[in-house]
C-alpha cells in the first residue's frame, strides 16, 4: 500500500509541498522515529478520540510521537469527558488507511482536529499517511492551514 488517493490529493489540490517517505513497516510513533533517525518528538502522531458521554463525538489529537495525551486536561479545554474510542468506534471513519496509521487531517474525514502545543513549535511535522510504511513531511505552518486545528496543552 502506498499513501493514499484522499490524502495526495488533498494535498495536491492545495498546493502543499511535501516529501512523501517509505520505511519498512512499524505500529508505532516511536518505532518509525527510530528507523527514520528521527527524534520522537519529531513524528506527530494521530490518536482518535471520543468526546463526550453520551451520543460521543469522534476527534482526533495530534502530538510528538514521544508524548501521551492527557485526558484530564484536554477534557478541561473542551468542556466535556474525553477518551480513548475503541476500534469499533473509529474503523468506519477511515476507510482508506490501515488501523492505527491515520493522517492527522480531520477535514478528510469530517472529523475535528486538536494539535498539542508543543508540537505547533516544530518547523516541520512527520506523520502517517495512512498506512504502515509511509510517511509525510512537510512544513509545520503548511499542516495547520490545511488541518486548521484547535491548539492547546493535553500532554
Amino acid at each position: 500500500m502506498s499513501v493514499p488517493q484522499r490524502l495526495k490529493s488533498f494535498l495536491d489540490s492545495n498546493y502543499v509541498p511535501y516529501q512523501s517517505l517509505a520505511h519498512s513497516t512499524t505500529y508505532t510513533a516511536q518505532g518509525t522515529a527510530t528507523l527514520m533517525q528521527i527524534s520522537g518528538k519529531e513524528i506527530a502522531k494521530t490518536v482518535v478520540l471520543c468526546v463526550g458521554e453520551h451520543d460521543a463525538q469522534i476527534v482526533l489529537a495530534v502530538l510528538p510521537g514521544s508524548r501521551h495525551v492527557k485526558f484530564e486536561k484536554l477534557a478541561a479545554f473542551i468542556g466535556r469527558p474525553v477518551r480513548l474510542a475503541s476500534e469499533e468506534e473509529f474503523i468506519r471513519f477511515f476507510p482508506d488507511c490501515e488501523l492505527g496509521a491515520m493522517p492527522p487531517f480531520g477535514a478528510l474525514y469530517n472529523l475535528p482536529v486538536f494539535v498539542d502545543d508543543s508540537l505547533s513549535k516544530d518547523r516541520e511535522v512527520v506523520f502517517n499517511a495512512g498506512t504502515h510504511h509511509d510517511v509525510v513531511r512537510m512544513a509545520y505552518q503548511d499542516f495547520a492551514r490545511l488541518a486548521n486545528p484547535r491548539i492547546c496543552s493535553f500532554t
